[in-house]
């Protein structure tokens, strides 16, 4: 008589590198975590990357920060934590890597604040000593502040933010990853070529915007900096594509590479937040440079700070009302 042999159990499967719940690090195609050296207000620092409340490329869980990027790898999602002084990152996506090796930058870690002095200015120094934490933030990518930047060109913030989300709704990708509901990527060049006109003008986008937004796109790859690209390098480059003048320049390098000295000159508000907050009356854009003048090297720092502790005049008629420019 012959006996039966039990039935081979199949052998388990070894756990896949990178599975794990969603959100908690183990499902992450990149992790990393460390303690800073430099100081940092999370939120502070990365406000300028972010176009309203409801950016879909930007959001905050509580004291974590989501945000997506473009990278040279693909799309990314990231989060950031920071507590205790610690700061974790986790990464998904294609292009996870690179953006994760980058947050440090994104957190001001080459920003060079030493040689900055607020001097005798009592509302300058005041701001100063309440906000320590500012760093200015370096993120890499001039395709990611260029799109925006365009978008804002000569029309109020609130249109700008509106069209913004409308065109990551119809032509930017899902977040990889666990990312919150809604969230995007924003489109490659490639894809924001592929757009027809009458999708973009269904967004709000007016003709002289969206050729901006097509000449930048044809060049974007000779727009991103490498390795020894300085801010007036870049203005260079930016500036010879048509379309793009001082002030869209300007609002890319602050956010690409970090600038301290460079100022949004033309700008409809800023010259008279600094004309108002540094010698109490409204001034033009050269009259602004010229209040600025004594802080040459910081003088985007000294923007950003009174940008939070700054004053505007009193208003003394209405608001400039948004145009509708899907129904022109």
């Amino acid at each position: 008589m012959t006996t039966a042999l039990p039935a081979a159990t199949p052998p388990v499967p070894a756990p896949r590198p990178g599975s794990g719940p969603p959100g908690t690090g183990a499902d992450a195609d990149f992790a990393d975590r460390w303690r800073p050296d430099w100081r940092f207000d999370l939120r502070a620092v990365l406000r300028p990357h972010q176009r309203s409340a409801g950016d879909p490329t930007m959001q905050w869980d509580g004291d974590a920060v989501w945000r997506t990027t473009t990278t040279p790898c693909g799309p990314a999602t990231v989060r950031i934590t920071c507590r205790g002084g610690e700061v974790q990152v986790l990464a998904w996506g294609p292009g996870a890597e690179w953006a994760g090796t980058a947050v440090p930058g994104w957190l001001g870690a080459h920003d060079e604040p030493e040689g900055f002095d607020p001097g005798c200015h009592p509302l300058l120094r005041e701001i100063a000593r309440r906000t320590p934490d500012l760093p200015l933030s370096r993120t890499g990518r001039t395709w990611d502040a260029l799109v925006p930047a365009v978008l804002e060109q000569k029309v109020t913030v609130i249109e700008a933010h509106r069209v913004w989300r409308a065109l990551l709704r119809l032509a930017g990708e899902p977040a990889p990853g666990p990312a919150p509901v809604g969230m995007r990527v924003l489109f490659s060049p490639r894809r924001m070529l592929d757009v027809p006109d009458w999708e973009w003008h269904r967004c709000g986008l007016d003709g002289a915007r969206r050729r901006a937004l097509r000449h930048v796109a044809s060049v974007a790859h000779a727009l991103e900096p490498d390795g020894d690209c300085d801010s007036p390098t870049l203005q260079r480059r930016l500036r010879t594509v048509p379309g793009i003048g001082v002030w869209t320049a300007a609002e890319v390098v602050q956010r690409t590479l970090g600038c301290p000295d460079t100022v949004s000159y033309g700008d409809y508000h800023l010259k008279n937040l600094v004309g108002w907050s540094l010698a109490g009356r409204k001034t033009d854009d050269d009259g602004m440079m010229v209040l600025l003048e004594p802080w040459r090297g910081h003088r985007q720092r000294v923007v950003r700070l009174l940008h939070l502790g700054g004053s505007m005049p009193p208003r003394r008629g209405p608001r400039t009302a948004p145009t509708n420019h899907r129904r022109i």
